[in-house]
């Protein structure tokens, strides 16, 4: 017999799956956990369907409705409702943003910790910054010097946000991964729902205006959406982070999440430099929102 969803937990799946819809995702697929039924996640999913429909008043179109009856989705503890994360409990982001590295500590959640990291690379720059870069994973030199992009991409990367009219300090630089993963290959999906939740919740701690997303691994990471760079840049995508709790008691009122954009990553422009114009309209986009202008070309 399916299990019946505390009301709590009901409206966690309830806005999950809203802020998929919203995106245009409607068909959610399983993964296969052990231990779990179909028929329990089936009907946890129609239940919260059916909850967006009361709130709504619309009627569900055929595909959303083929989608729900379809079994499921997710893993039911991506929308577990988890309990408030200590960081909340600070309003200074730089000490949220230490809660957070003390409780990764020495990370050997996944197995990229056994397979050649030096260190942890948890990311650098302004708590408070307006403007927050993810990328993909730490390279050899990140992983040295314990700093995202600081090799040949991070050189890029850092003249890139000097076109933008800020320094790197102002900006926040971070990874989907925190561990370097090996031969610098792309990281693997245990790995990066692994690692995400704490990227997520350095996103909730600093509260940017803007995030970008540096790359396919990135982009699709953050934004659940398995589509080719072309289609996902070029546009603003409102941006929750997953798995954090927002806008409550224990958090800041005023921020209910952020834009998020796309662009290629600087290591594919080192390999394609004729693709640096199309970035540059995708910093231009982001300049804009953030009422950036670029510096003027010196002599």
């Amino acid at each position: 017999m399916p299990r019946t969803l505390n009301p709590e937990l009901r409206r966690a799946l309830a806005d999950r799956i809203r802020y998929y819809n919203e995106l245009g995702i409607y068909d959610f697929y399983r993964r296969g956990p052990s231990g779990s039924r179909d028929g329990d996640v089936t009907t946890s999913v129609a239940m919260a369907t059916s909850e967006i429909q009361s709130e709504s008043g619309e009627e569900m179109n055929p595909r959303k409705a083929a989608a729900v009856a379809a079994p499921v989705a997710v893993e039911e503890n991506i929308f577990e409702v988890l309990a408030p994360k200590p960081e909340q409990k600070v309003t200074d982001p730089a000490k949220a943003l230490k809660i957070i590295r003390e409780d990764l500590g020495d990370c050997t959640r996944c197995a990229l910790h056994k397979q050649g990291r030096k260190q942890i690379v948890f990311g650098v720059g302004d708590p408070n910054a307006e403007l927050l870069f993810v990328g993909e994973g730490p390279g050899a030199d990140e992983d040295e010097q314990g700093e995202p992009f600081v090799g040949r991409s991070g050189q890029l990367l850092t003249n890139m946000i000097k076109a933008m009219g800020l320094s790197r300090e102002q900006v926040y630089i971070a990874n989907i991964v925190k561990c370097r993963p090996p031969a610098n290959r792309a990281p693997e999906r245990e790995e990066t729902e692994t690692c995400s939740p704490f990227l997520m919740r350095q996103i909730a701690a600093i509260k940017p205006k803007v995030v970008v997303a540096l790359g396919a691994t990135a982009a699709k990471t953050l934004l659940a959406m398995n589509s080719s760079m072309i289609q996902l840049r070029g546009r603003f995508y409102d941006f929750k982070p997953a798995g954090v709790r927002i806008n409550d008691r224990s958090n800041d009122p005023r921020w209910d999440g952020c834009k998020l954009a796309v662009t290629y990553h600087p290591a594919f422009l080192l390999r394609d430099p004729r693709q640096k114009g199309e970035a540059w309209k995708d910093l231009q986009m982001v300049m804009k929102e953030l009422g950036l202008k670029a510096p003027k070309a010196t002599t």
